[in-house]
């Protein structure tokens, strides 16, 4: 079973062979002999299936860019896949209606492996199951072992003063992801179990004081979701290998309690305390139990998607807590299918209560600020992209370092993540005094760069 749950979903043996399968198929299809005359037969299977894929992509376009009703738009790519499977599934079905016994039954077989091939491609679009224990939501790491003290023994520059002198700590030569349950002594929300990044210089029997990034997955996710899809364990352990073991330690809380909630990251009577969750018990458990520093300007606070409307909004309203805000693919403002809907269900009606969970509103609020933001959308995603120029605008204004990149060839998705994550990780890096960053933010691939305050140069000093 524990193979089973780590089969990739994104590249690798089964997408290959599922892509593979299903041509296959549709060629034996094409390759059998319908009743009557072929080539009319074929002709009006042709046809069904070209009206099915231009009725269905012009109502996903619709449904996606006009309407909002998933409250994102898709992308292209996603709407082109959709089409496609609706355009093979016309041609399908139309031919198991044409097919003689063994041109049925390949066409019958023809139709599920579709569906799964469908559902495959827009996954890889999004990028956001990468295994089957994913999709089965099966969890993906081992238990935190807390029995050992993990308090820190000395400072960043203490541990890279011993690596010049070749004295370093034994450690693993990578880190580990680990899950724990952070109690809600103060808040009492119902949470589900956070997932932990270790570095190697935080597995040693003598470790620093190692900088903190807080991430949050997108809704629906979770704290495994946020991992899994992001790849910020390979980042992390790359960036571990070049700098003498150290790296900041990565938490995931989970912000949500479900799938199927979305806690504004707000305390409210609706889904309970969440804001006072994350602020105030998985800071407290943070610093209690792992190796890290608690200065504010050594914790990032991050996420994607509704987890990085909640690192817009908790960020600027907790700058004794953080010192740095990631966001990608976020929205202007915490909402549950609507803003009055919103405003109804969560505050009682009160939109000055509503207000003050707003993003641009905080910022505004708690100006002027020190803290630095990175915001990242994908090209696809152009309600993303004014997001966070308005945020951005909003930040810049009140004093922040901000930096707005643009993810090329992705939307509304975890590609635009990763994308954002090596530099953001480079330059936390940097600021946090792990190591020096001298690689230029327009070296890294697949970004473009619509905007950098001053205070964040191209070439981060």
């Amino acid at each position: 079973m524990h193979g089973l749950t780590h089969i990739l979903l994104l590249t690798g043996w089964l997408p290959t062979s599922l892509y593979g399968i299903t041509l296959a198929l549709a060629l034996v299809v094409v390759a059998l002999k319908p009743r009557g005359r072929r080539l009319p037969a074929l002709l009006k299977e042709c046809a069904v299936g070209l009206v099915a894929f231009i009725v269905v992509g012009i109502l996903v376009w619709f449904m996606s860019d006009r309407w909002m009703v998933f409250g994102v738009e898709l992308g292209w790519l996603v709407m082109a896949i959709v089409a496609a499977a609706a355009g093979a599934l016309g041609f399908s079905i139309t031919a198991i209606v044409h097919g003689r016994r063994w041109r049925r039954v390949a066409a019958s077989v023809l139709v599920p492996f579709v569906l799964i091939s469908s559902a495959m491609g827009v996954n890889a679009v999004y990028g956001e199951y990468t295994t089957l224990g994913s999709v089965l939501n099966l969890p993906n790491y081992r238990q935190l072992d807390q029995r050992h003290s993990t308090s820190a023994t000395m400072t960043v520059a203490q541990w890279r003063r011993l690596a010049v002198e070749g004295r370093l700590p034994a450690m693993p030569k990578v880190g580990e992801v680990r899950t724990v349950k952070i109690p809600a002594t103060v808040s009492h929300f119902v949470a589900r179990d956070a997932d932990v990044y270790l570095p190697p210089a935080a597995l040693s029997h003598r470790p620093p004081a190692l900088p903190v990034m807080v991430m949050m997955a997108g809704q629906p996710g979770s704290p495994d979701r946020f991992f899994g899809a992001s790849n910020i364990t390979t980042m992390m352990n790359d960036y571990a290998q070049h700098h003498h073991g150290l790296a900041p330690i990565v938490i995931s809380p989970d912000q949500n309690g479900s799938t199927k909630q979305n806690s504004l990251c707000a305390d409210t009577p609706v889904y309970g305390k969440a804001e006072t969750y994350l602020t105030v018990d998985v800071t407290r458990w943070v610093t209690k139990n792992l190796p890290v520093s608690e200065a504010a300007r050594n914790w990032l606070i991050g996420g994607f998607s509704q987890g990085a409307t909640c690192s817009t909004q908790l960020g600027p309203a907790h700058p004794n807590l953080y010192g740095h805000i990631f966001a990608a693919n976020g929205e202007l403002e915490p909402t549950s299918h609507n803003r009055s809907t919103t405003v109804n269900r969560y505050f009682g009606g009160d939109l000055e209560a509503y207000l003050r969970h707003v993003p641009t509103e905080i910022i505004a609020r708690e100006a002027p600020s020190a803290q630095t933001m990175l915001t990242t959308a994908g090209a696809w995603d152009a309600e993303s992209q004014r997001n966070q120029l308005i945020i951005g605008k909003a930040a810049r204004e009140a004093g922040m370092a901000v930096t707005t990149l643009i993810s090329r060839d992705s939307g509304h998705d975890w590609h635009a993540v990763q994308a954002a994550l090596h530099p953001q990780i480079e330059i936390f890096g940097e600021q946090t005094g792990l190591g020096t960053n001298t690689k230029r933010l327009s070296q890294y691939g697949g970004l473009d760069i619509i905007e950098q305050t001053p205070s964040t140069t191209d070439e981060v000093k």
